[in-house]
């Protein structure tokens, strides 16, 4: 793999497009090419801060002006060419197509069933080949082709490969390798169970054994890990857990305390809201924490949401 494509494909990566079968190829070029492990970690650290910044709604103001300033700028634009205007009736064209079901379903039939038939006179008209023997005994998915040799029967050809054969690794919670595999799981878990599990270990560690604490990049890593799963994983559940695994450090990490902040604002599971507002009362003396519950207390959908915020807040009247 040349750089110029690897420079694509760790964009797709950091996004989460990338096919799973350049995944592999990525991960090698990486480990033997410092310039492009360089820029993969450059844009790692960028997508990092990327994710822990604050989203900020535009004002009513903003997107008003933006409106008619888009107005004004379609009324200034020169009438169209013949080009423009064969490609605006293609797009309505398509658009009547999506309104009258009944005729895109009847076009899709017809080009259904000529597809289907012309498919089946290629397989008929195919010349045959020979069988194909794959002599494997190790197993595993196929990681790269390492040889080919064609033998004299010209129609015959041996192909080697290479296969990923899986691994385990097994020890403590302590144990560095295993905490950055869970970190890792945290990514690229194979299905929505062991994701979960893998932020369970992690915010079991942070919580009842302080895992998260100290100015190590692993223990950081592992601290970003959990805020990541907190501002934008889809299941309420595996944001309780980063929660959960948050909490000993409300009081002395502001992105914690900023991240729970917002948890308690946007995040739309009223369990999550209930648990960040219980997260927030050892530091309700902050001024901004008293803040989002006042406009949590007034303003949130959920009564108990509003009644639990208030009670907190009765508690911050000797502060203020």
């Amino acid at each position: 793999m040349k750089c110029e494509s690897v420079q694509q494909n760790i964009i797709l990566a950091q996004y989460g497009e990338l096919p799973d079968e350049l995944q592999f190829p990525l991960e090698q070029h990486l480990q033997g090419c410092e310039a492009c492990r360089r820029e993969w970690n450059a844009m790692e650290a960028l997508h990092e801060e990327l994710a822990l910044a604050p989203l900020v709604e535009p004002s009513p103001n903003l997107l008003a002006a933006a409106r008619v300033n888009l107005d004004e700028a379609l009324d200034a634009l020169p009438p169209r060419t013949m080009s423009q205007s064969f490609w605006a009736n293609t797009f309505r064209w398509l658009s009547f197509m999506q309104g009258a079901p009944a005729l895109t379903t009847l076009l899709l039939g017809v080009g259904f069933l000529g597809g289907n038939i012309v498919a089946r006179y290629e397989v008929a008209h195919a010349p045959k080949t020979p069988p194909v023997m794959i002599f494997d005994h190790a197993g595993g998915a196929i990681a790269s082709v390492s040889g080919i040799v064609q033998t004299s029967n010209s129609d015959i050809v041996q192909v080697q490969y290479n296969r990923l054969v899986p691994e385990t690794a097994q020890g403590s919670l302590d144990d560095p390798q295993i905490r950055q595999l869970l970190m890792v799981g945290s990514k690229l878990a194979a299905n929505n169970d062991v994701h979960m599990q893998t932020v369970g270990l992690l915010a079991a560690q942070c919580r009842i054994e302080h895992g998260c604490e100290g100015e190590n990049d692993q223990a950081s890593e592992l601290r970003t890990t959990l805020l990541s799963e907190l501002r934008y994983d889809q299941d309420f559940k595996v944001r309780m857990k980063a929660l959960a695994g948050l909490q000993p450090y409300i009081a002395e990490d502001e992105r914690v305390r900023n991240a729970v902040l917002d948890a308690l604002m946007r995040d739309k599971s009223a369990d999550v809201r209930e648990q960040a507002i219980t997260m927030l009362q050892p530091v309700q003396g902050d001024s901004s924490v008293r803040q989002v519950l006042r406009t949590v207390s007034s303003q949130d959908v959920n009564p108990a949401i509003r009644n639990a915020s208030f009670q907190v807040l009765q508690g911050t009247a000797n502060i203020e």
